[in-house]
């Protein structure tokens, strides 16, 4: 099994890019040792290196659900600003949520279209409303129909037909995947901060070991 999340720092400070890295790597961290696997697709790099305004993870493994759940919503990274000494702020907010999936790119195939012939109305004189020459082209798949009666051969508005049928096809394509790429921007502007679902600190530095010191051996 396998599913996805897009991490953003939304409009936030250079701190936020910064804490989606931390938060990142932690992630990755959590997965290895519940035996997700975790594959970065794509990430927008910050204005520091090592930072992300945004990153796009691929995980998957048996307990793939339950591990992305428990990393979706607002995530807060708890930390003094590595930028700015002066600033007291130690909260920084990223978003985490399962993106809109990508739209499915239509294979047009002739085989697919149902055409018939057809009589139209309006100008053009009485042969070829007589004569079934226009055309209707219906494409099964998508239920776009187009009718066409540009040319007196039957065979001409056959090709016709299925030219706007393709471009129709295309033009719908394109603008389902626009509506995509609209909906994950839409992510980065929603962002909440404050009540994280997680929050994530750095580990604490361990602690200096101390020598003990042995008496030294008396000489004889």
């Amino acid at each position: 099994m396998s599913a996805q999340l897009l991490l953003s720092a939304g409009r936030g400070p250079r701190e936020c890019a910064w804490a989606l890295a931390q938060l990142l790597r932690r992630l990755r961290d959590d997965a290895t040792r519940r035996g997700v696997t975790v594959q970065r697709v794509h990430a927008v790099p910050g204005d520091r290196p090592g930072t992300y305004r945004s990153a796009l993870i691929r995980m998957s493994g048996a307990d793939v659900e339950a591990f992305a759940a428990s990393w979706t919503g607002t995530l807060c990274w708890q930390a003094p600003s590595p930028y700015r000494t002066s600033t007291g702020r130690k909260n920084w907010y990223v978003t985490a949520q399962p993106p809109p999936s990508d739209a499915p790119t239509t294979t047009f195939a002739e085989a697919d279209v149902d055409v018939v012939g057809c009589r139209t109305g309006g100008p053009g004189g009485q042969h070829r409303n007589k004569a079934s020459t226009a055309v209707r082209a219906t494409h099964r798949p998508s239920g776009l129909v187009v009718v066409v009666d540009d040319e007196r051969q039957f065979s001409l508005n056959r090709r016709i037909a299925l030219h706007l049928l393709r471009q129709r096809v295309e033009r719908g394509d394109e603008a389902a995947r626009r509506a995509v790429a609209t909906a994950r921007w839409r992510i980065h502007d929603d962002l909440v901060r404050g009540d994280p679902t997680r929050t994530e600190r750095p580990e604490p530095a361990p602690a200096p070991s101390r020598r003990r010191r042995g008496r030294p051996a008396s000489g004889r």
